[in-house]
């Protein structure tokens, strides 16, 4: 790739002249595509508007044959800059890429192509034009056709699902090993943040081990270029924090600590409220809101909220931030009250145990250090004298396993059940009732021994 080919611009490819009589000689295009071209190119801009609005559909099939079957690298270069300047002027043209009467054109298949074979002006207009001939198809899951018949819709999705790849793909290659020094990255960035709205390329772009690549850049920003970066990759991570298996990937990575850096330092409103609604979004996955609290994110929302913003979307997004974070520091601390307790090893029936929004609430805290509070409850089992402590933590265990989705096996796997069947014969009545209610449990889970609870 030279360097004169890495910087052109749309501007300066549209000052060329093609031959396009010597294409239609050649048979390349044909007699109709050059008297549509002839009547369209290097005409004003309101003259082209007029002739799309009219004749639009006619266009898009003489550019997606003429990208098809002319292989000079300038006139690529040309008609992808001619549909670059007519998407640019209006975004909505390309619904005109859908339109019925190219059914049995294939809209994608050049664009697809020069993403890997073409220079980057080839590769950088064609990544920008697929991804909004993509993002403006229709919904093609409930085409179905005049004999009731789905099979056209099937097909056409199958094809979608390897376009999204193909795009995918090529985007992730950018992000690893940039074709252009200074222009790669925010170009895939920017068709990410439009493409990561649909839910199929969040699935692609999670199996193409993509999350990983915009972690690093989220990251303070100083210059116009780099804040227009951060916000669309803000953005990206956003429209990741509704996808599951996405969450999963950005809680084993520094996206928490880097997003809240961002905030912390940042003055653009817009970067501001993308990175307060991902907070908003991740407070209820998993361990984020504890990590919230450790990072002291509930003092930066106080202090966001002091300031003048006017976005509305932002300020009710603080609010809920500093209620969910307030909600989560009272529950912490009535976990780290419990947690306490068991590593003290002497228990009593404080109101906490008996509390089934606690055992909702915290169920997951128990996961910590690899169950390391379910081990200590196991030792108080093998090494108490107490009678109270070991009533209260044969109960806790059977709490544990009601309340936790693969609550049985964890305890079994702890070997719990041959410490809690010796507990069967201990002399005092409290001991036996809350060790038979936790083999009960053990044995035969929550739902069949729920009435011993009484």
């Amino acid at each position: 790739m030279t360097i004169e080919n890495a910087e052109l611009t749309t501007e300066q490819v549209l000052r060329r002249d093609i031959p396009w009589e010597t294409y239609m000689t050649t048979k390349l295009i044909s007699g109709t595509d050059l008297q549509l071209l002839r009547r369209y190119d290097k005409m004003a801009e309101s003259y082209k508007s007029q002739l799309l609005d009219n004749d639009g559909p006619a266009y898009i099939h003489v550019f997606v044959t003429t990208l098809r079957d002319v292989f000079k690298e300038e006139t690529v270069e040309y008609v992808l800059a001619l549909i670059d300047e007519m998407l640019t002027a209006n975004p909505r043209r390309a619904r005109l890429f859908h339109d019925s009467s190219l059914s049995n054109e294939d809209t994608y298949e050049p664009f697809l192509r020069f993403l890997w074979k073409g220079n980057w002006f080839i590769q950088e207009k064609s990544c920008k034009i697929l991804s909004l001939i993509v993002s403006a198809r229709p919904n093609v899951q409930n085409v179905v056709d005049a004999n009731g018949d789905a099979s056209s819709s099937k097909r056409t999705l199958t094809m979608m699902e390897n376009v999204l790849n193909g795009l995918v793909d090529w985007l992730c290659a950018q992000l690893r090993k940039p074709s252009h020094p200074s222009c790669s990255i925010p170009s895939a960035i920017n068709s990410l943040a439009t493409l990561l709205k649909e839910p199929i390329v969040r699935l692609s772009f999670v199996q193409a081990d993509g999350v990983k690549l915009l972690v690093p850049l989220i990251s303070p920003a100083s210059t116009q270029q780099s804040i227009q970066l951060l916000y669309e990759t803000c953005l990206c991570v956003w429209l990741l924090s509704y996808y599951e298996p996405a969450i999963e990937y950005l809680a084993t990575s520094r996206a928490l600590p880097r997003l809240i850096e961002v905030v912390k330092g940042s003055t653009k409103e817009k970067v501001v409220r993308v990175v307060i609604l991902t907070l908003r979004n991740l407070l209820a996955r998993g361990s984020f809101g504890a990590q919230m609290v450790d990072l002291d994110v509930l003092q930066i929302v106080q202090s966001l909220k002091a300031q003048a913003w006017s976005d509305e979307d932002l300020l009710d997004a603080l609010n809920q931030l500093e209620g969910g974070l307030k909600a989560n520091i009272k529950k912490l601390s009535s976990y780290d009250k419990y947690k306490q307790e068991v590593l003290l090893g002497s228990l009593d029936w404080s109101p906490m145990h008996k509390d089934p929004l606690f055992w909702k609430e915290n169920i997951t805290c128990f996961e910590e250090n690899g169950f390391q509070i379910l081990r200590v409850l196991m030792t108080i089992l093998d090494s108490s004298n107490d009678a109270r402590t070991l009533s209260v933590a044969c109960y806790d265990l059977s709490q544990f396993i009601q309340c936790h989705p693969a609550g049985r096996v964890i305890v079994a796997d702890l070997k719990a059940k041959e410490r809690v069947m010796k507990l069967l014969n201990h002399g005092t009545a409290e001991v036996t009732k809350n060790a038979l209610l936790c083999i009960q449990r053990l044995f035969l889970g929550a739902k069949y021994a729920s009435f011993l609870q009484a």
